[in-house]
């Protein structure tokens, strides 16, 4: 595997670091401006709705921490498979990791899958038992008190030199939390009994760890500073409770910023950050603490950034470590009509959203003069390099039309790092100009110009890509609904450079000439024409991949144990320099798609007809791309 597509970490706590901490379930909207010249990118920060002043009510005080489930993985583990001390996550077998008897061999790990082994050190697992003996079931909660007694005893205080016991600790913190109320409810008692006296001890010696190991200002940060703040509830330990309020008042304004973009880089973990500082509100009040007025409005704009991402199909894009997932149709906030491909809640009024945070979303419309499912939708990334659950995308653009997608990213295949993880995070799993030579992490890539029209918009960005200036234009178009994509690069050395556009897996490729490839699923009543236009370098052969494995290429993760093959093409440069004009047009399964070029003094002239509909492009010297006609 070539360096540029694979890196292996040296430590596990890097992989460990990045793991999901439950299941992963908007910015300034910039209005279409009437210039006629591209100009500078929009201050997003001019429209920015100010914090409200006061909290709405809160509701009854009742000094509780509710137990906050299991995240879904007590869902494949039922009681008989804990009487078995079998423990079942993503696709490994059910594995027995125990004598039968409770006693568990926590250092197991079959596929040595740090998900797998964090998973296990959770006690998540455990929840179908806990609901059971919570219930009056004495055998299973005797079961479940037994397996979380073994992990306390084999794994004593402090238990920071295992990273999976480490990583897992907020979990284990709930689960603990719930197996505490479980005893309570069970045996019929309000005060815990003294052969469970291990428990409460148990529980504030996670607390103490969860104040000296702080993780940051990020989900993880949260999610423990939620657990503390559980500890603190359910032990009325008052200065507990202070500790993990003062962390989330003052995490939240660094995990979501005024704008609603969160700093995970992943829209994924955006929709997640929102159901989880959600729960942060309730539980604060619900145990007598006053969550201000910034996590209200933070997540309010968080709402506005979601709903602006959601695409024509009702789906996030995949940008960062995302799956496939459906955008919560959260009802009163902007979400509920994203959410539901606008059959309830109120329809938005603004179609473009310019976040300083590096992203851009944008669409034809809300559904207004067609339906919702057949608007086009784009994203483009840009903005500082990547980080937590960030990829390699700067620059890269994803695209719906017509009912269907059509410029994937690469998703997200899990936090194992291997060839597989390293593909899908790197510069090649994304639509964008890549350099073979490149380094793996990119740099701040910058808004440079735009302009924003009734029926089309153009955005510049520019960057440094190893030794390599790089710059892209992007023209998005409305009746007819495509997209102009121009890259150009200059290096002081010869580069192998390739523009690469992802498509969905049950797209067949057909290669025509030396200027397009046309992409289908058999049958369909819709195809994806992708040209390359000669402009200032002479285009050379369209190349396309689908399922390579060495190197990497042509996949696409629709969840992280989902892995299909998905045609990647590529338009490739050698030298010093590309300039690569590419424009992607969805239309009608049997439209005819053609195009011819003048030149305009230092200006190329495209004439684009699609369907009958012929529209001009006007394509500068220095990079400026706008609609004429």
């Amino acid at each position: 595997m070539p360096a540029e597509h694979s890196r292996t970490p040296t430590t596990l706590r890097l992989a460990l670091i990045l793991l999901v901490s439950a299941a992963v379930l908007g910015g300034v909207l910039v209005f279409p401006r009437g210039s006629s010249e591209p100009e500078a990118a929009p201050d997003p920060t001019t429209s920015h709705t100010p914090e409200p002043p006061t909290a709405p009510p809160a509701p009854p005080r009742q000094d509780v921490y509710a137990c906050p489930g299991y995240s879904g993985i007590n869902r494949t583990n039922p009681v008989a498979n804990l009487y078995l001390d079998t423990f079942t996550w993503g696709t490994t077998a059910p594995t027995k990791v125990g004598d039968g008897k409770g006693n568990i061999n926590w250092r197991s790990n079959p596929d040595n899958n740090p998900s797998w082994y964090m998973w296990l050190h959770s006690l998540r697992w455990l929840g179908q038992g806990i609901a059971a003996g919570g219930n009056g079931d004495k055998a299973a909660l005797q079961r479940v008190s037994t397996i979380a007694l073994d992990w306390v005893k084999d794994n004593p205080y402090s238990w920071k030199s295992d990273i999976g016991a480490y990583e897992s600790t907020m979990h284990r913190t709930n689960v603990l939390i719930c197996l505490r109320q479980a005893v309570l409810s069970g045996l019929h008692v309000t005060k815990l009994p003294r052969s469970y006296a291990w428990l409460d001890k148990t529980l504030l010696q996670h607390a103490w760890f969860l104040q000296k190991n702080y993780s940051g200002d990020w989900n993880h940060g949260t999610d423990e500073s939620l657990a503390l703040f559980g500890v603190g509830c359910t032990l009325k330990q008052e200065g507990l409770k202070k500790i993990a309020t003062t962390r989330l008042t003052s995490a939240i304004k660094t995990s979501i910023d005024t704008q609603g973009s969160t700093n995970e880089q992943s829209a994924g973990y955006a929709q997640f950050n929102y159901a989880l500082w959600g729960r942060a509100i309730d539980v604060l009040r619900k145990c007598g603490a006053d969550p201000g007025t910034t996590i209200i409005a933070r997540r309010r704009e968080l709402a506005k950034w979601l709903a602006l991402a959601t695409n024509s199909l009702g789906n996030l894009p995949q940008l960062g470590d995302s799956e496939v997932v459906k955008t919560a149709p959260v009802p009163g906030t902007a979400l509920e009509y994203a959410g539901t491909l606008g059959t309830r809640g109120i329809r938005p009024t603004q179609r473009i959203g310019i976040f300083d945070a590096g992203y851009i979303f944008g669409r034809t419309g809300w559904g207004e003069m067609r339906a919702f499912t057949q608007e086009s939708t784009y994203s483009i990334r840009f903005g500082r390099s990547r980080k937590l659950h960030g990829h390699e995308d700067h620059t890269s653009v994803t695209y719906t039309s017509r009912g269907r997608d059509i410029l994937i990213d690469g998703g997200h295949s899990g936090y194992k790092w291997d060839e597989w993880r390293s593909w899908a995070k790197s510069q090649y799993a994304h639509n964008e100009l890549t350099v073979a030579s490149a380094a793996a992490e990119h740099p701040e890539t910058k808004l440079v110009r735009s302009a924003l029209k009734d029926t089309w918009e153009f955005y510049e960005l520019k960057d440094e890509l190893g030794a390599v200036d790089r710059t892209r234009g992007v023209l998005v178009l409305k009746d007819p609904d495509l997209m102009v994509v121009l890259d150009r690069a200059t290096s002081s050395r010869a580069e192998e450079y390739s523009t690469l556009w992802h498509l969905p897996a049950d797209q067949k490729v057909v290669v025509q000439g030396k200027d397009r490839a046309v992409a289908a699923r058999p049958g369909d009543r819709v195809k994806t024409t992708l040209l390359q236009l000669p402009f200032r370098q002479q285009t050379t052969p369209i190349e396309v991949v689908s399922g390579q494995s060495d190197p990497v290429q042509g996949w696409h993760y629709v969840k992280i144990d989902q892995k299909l093959l998905a045609p990647v093409v590529k338009f490739n440069r050698s030298g010093a320099d590309a300039t690569i004009l590419s424009v992607i047009v969805p239309s009608r399964a049997n439209a005819a798609v053609s195009y011819t070029t003048s030149w305009q003094g230092s200006r190329m002239i495209v004439n684009l007809t699609v369907d009958g509909t012929t529209t001009v492009i006007g394509v500068g010297s220095d990079g400026t791309m706008q609609r004429i006609k």
